[in-house]
């Protein structure tokens, strides 16, 4: 956490009150509820008084004030009153107050207006300290604005200088549309168009009056095409990956300097004196690593303090010091080996030459490659006719087959290894050993890979899945105040003229009311959601929708779509697809850190390690499912039965998330004993800093 906070004892008690889980989930809760009450507010999905949605409404911003007190209780005043987020939570509450007031005035004299404040919802969901993810992504966008901006204006220039041609080319040669409305003639219509061909999303209907009347005019849409389609958005994906990418490495190295400029201060409070130099004693060192890891167990603690003071001396020293937030971070995974149970109860069985060599055909990849050729041949087998009786009967062998595997798999493999917690797969194919093709990740490495990159970018794809849902609500309640009861759905069994039309005369012959896009409507937030996610994969849902709207209100509700497109498709989806790239380059390319490697070297010193190609063994807890190179001989057995008793290793690279990864890579740049810049200096910190202000070939590579 980056908050300056006040260290007091009460202060520090009303911190660790603050960052109290149950406090945290209590303001989520307060947030939710919060953005819910769109739902029952008018236009509402489900109708509830206004003295109930405003109450309750009332009830949540008490909620938002309290935590901002109690926030305002532990930083100092200076440090609080500066900070942007308490600014804007506070402003929030105060317009939302007002508000409240004047709507509740005028609805008790039966004059209807508009509750704006209800867009500035999300702000509380954006500007809370739990929600920092989510402002990082906020920045990441409004640092990358500046760049886009000139691509979007040339973009912009290039579309406009099309339309003027188009107006040139086709307006006066009286071209009718689909629908008989005169094509191209008006330059609001054509910039429309064309921008919406960008998308595809109108190709090739655009350009088929043109085309019908001379096929030459065909190579100005095709020119368009190649222009603004492929080479603008391919322009706009490298300039949002670069910019995004290069404030991304300048928040993780504003991390990087301030947790090494609070570990240092942190032995600054700590230290004390042995003959020439500074350290810190075994037992505060102790005492501080329970403090922040309470969970931490007695072996994994004494294996880090090993480590941290190398020459059993009673004390760590600076350098060794500093690395201990990133030894508490690795994950280190205690093991402990267990025989088989068979091997206690009947040792003679278990033990025959018959029983190891079950085993060893089990270990074998051989055994894996069966197994993976079955899982093929029945997908196979499901997507034939299951009438048919010898399909059916398959299904029962392809199921024996599994059960058979699952079984020989535990008489192999130490049970509560094989189902341990991180076994997903074996859980799964226990569960439903029906042979979903996909299980075959579970064998093939290079899905694996896929998978756990996966896994990993999880929590920050759930970032942008918030950013995402704040947009959304922002356009959700902008589209509720302007178009709802615009448009109205009818039973589709429904025929009268009203219906045909989507409960609106304007709509009368038009594309929207003849495909029955009458259920697209804002009227209320599941359906304006709905209208959203319709526009966020385009297709032709964008033309239609945006000129169906337009046709009961104003052309310039278009403005409306072409917004949220810009918004949401070009310039969150890009960001998200570069923070995907980079996510997989760094899976794929980053080595272990030095504390991992130290780590390691310790484990092995102390004689506690299982190495990777050990733990392929299957008797251990993490890693049933992984192949030996051939066969196991005796002396693989004879020394399976020499591992007992706790060892540990590192955990596997992918349980790192994105973060984790993205910090080391830049911490691996930062010497060990340098204390790094000021703390102003790193808060000041820009993007620019981290490219040489004269490059020559050697800083350039």
């Amino acid at each position: 956490r980056n908050v300056p906070f006040e260290t007091s004892p009460r202060a520090i008690r009303l911190y660790y009150f603050y960052n109290h889980w149950t406090m945290q989930v209590a303001i989520y809760f307060f947030i939710c509820v919060d953005l819910s009450l769109a739902l029952f507010e008018e236009p509402a999905l489900f109708p509830l008084p206004f003295l109930a949605t405003s109450l309750a409404e009332v009830l949540c911003l008490t909620a938002f004030f309290g935590r901002l007190v109690h926030f305002a209780k532990v930083t100092p005043q200076m440090v609080f009153w500066k900070d942007m987020k308490n600014i804007c939570i506070m402003v929030t509450i105060v317009l939302t107050l007002i508000d409240l007031i004047i709507y509740g005035s005028l609805e008790a004299v039966n004059v209807h207006s508009v509750r704006w404040s209800r867009a500035l919802r999300p702000v509380f969901l954006i500007n809370f300290p739990e929600s920092r993810q989510i402002r990082r992504t906020f920045r990441s966008i409004r640092n990358t604005l500046p760049d886009i901006l000139y691509v979007f204006l040339l973009f912009m220039f290039s579309v406009l200088i099309f339309s003027l041609m188009a107006l040139k080319l086709f307006g006066d040669r009286g071209l009718k549309t689909v629908e008989g409305l005169p094509y191209f003639t008006n330059i609001l219509d054509i910039v429309f168009e064309l921008y919406v061909l960008v998308t595809t999303a109108n190709s090739p209907d655009v350009m088929m009056p043109a085309y019908n009347f001379n096929w030459w005019y065909c190579l100005y849409f095709i020119t368009y095409t190649i222009i603004n389609t492929y080479i603008f958005m391919s322009v706009f994906l490298a300039v949002v990956y670069n910019n995004y990418r290069k404030h991304l490495k300048n928040e993780i190295r504003k991390l990087a300097y301030l947790k090494r400029h609070k570990m240092i201060e942190a032995f600054n409070i700590l230290k004390v004196k042995v003959g020439t130099e500074f350290v810190v004693t075994e037992a505060q060192w102790r005492r501080l690593a329970k403090v922040v890891a309470p969970h931490i167990s007695s072996p994994h603690l004494e294996l880090l303090l090993r480590i941290s003071d190398e020459g059993q001396k009673g004390h760590v020293d600076k350098v060794s010091f500093l690395r201990l937030a990133d030894l508490l971070n690795i994950q280190v995974v205690t093991i402990n080996i267990r025989r088989h149970p068979l091997e206690d109860w009947m040792p003679q069985v278990y033990r025959s030459s018959a029983s190891l060599l079950v085993q060893r055909m089990v270990r074998h990849r051989i055994f894996v490659w069966v197994y993976d050729v079955i899982i093929l041949i029945n997908a196979i087998f499901i997507a034939l006719d299951e009438r048919n009786p010898f399909i059916s009967y398959a299904e029962w062998l392809f199921l024996s087959l599994y059960i058979i595997e699952i079984l020989l798999k535990l008489y192999t493999y130490e049970p509560r290894a094989y189902f341990g917690r991180r076994q997903f797969w074996n859980c799964l194919a226990s569960v439903l050993p029906c042979g979903f093709p996909w299980a075959a990740s579970r064998f093939y490495p290079r899905f694996r890979v896929i998978v756990t990159t996966l896994i990993n970018i999880g929590p920050t794809i759930l970032t942008f899945g918030g950013l995402v849902l704040v947009v959304y609500y922002v356009f959700a309640i902008i589209g509720m105040e302007a178009f709802h009861g615009k448009v109205r759905f009818s039973d589709p069994n429904f025929t009268s003229p009203d219906a045909l039309v989507c409960g609106n005369p304007a709509l009368k012959d038009s594309a929207f009311a003849r495909d029955r896009y009458c259920k697209n409507n804002f009227n209320d937030l599941a359906s304006s959601f709905i209208v959203l996610m319709e526009l966020t994969v385009v297709n032709q849902c964008l033309p239609l929708l945006a000129g169906g709207f337009a046709l009961v209100t104003h052309q310039a509700a278009k403005l409306y779509f072409i917004g949220f497109h810009i918004v949401v498709v070009i310039l969150i989806v890009n960001i998200f697809i570069a923070f995907i790239l980079e996510a997989f380059f760094v899976a794929y390319s980053l080595e272990k850190s030095e504390v991992e490697t130290a780590i390691e070297k310790k484990i092995q010193e102390l004689g506690v390690g299982i190495q990777e190609e050990e733990m392929q063994d299957g008797m251990l807890v993490d890693n049933v499912d992984a192949k030996d190179s051939g066969f196991s001989g005796d002396d693989g057995d004879n020394k399976r039965k020499d591992l007992k008793g706790l060892y540990f290793r590192i955990a596997s690279k992918k349980y790192r998330t994105v973060d984790a990864l993205l910090q080391q890579m830049f911490e691996s740049e930062i010497a060990p004993e340098e204390e790094g810049p000021s703390l102003d200096e790193i808060l000041n910190f820009s993007p620019g800093d981290l490219y040489p202000k004269n490059p020559n070939f050697e800083n350039s590579a």
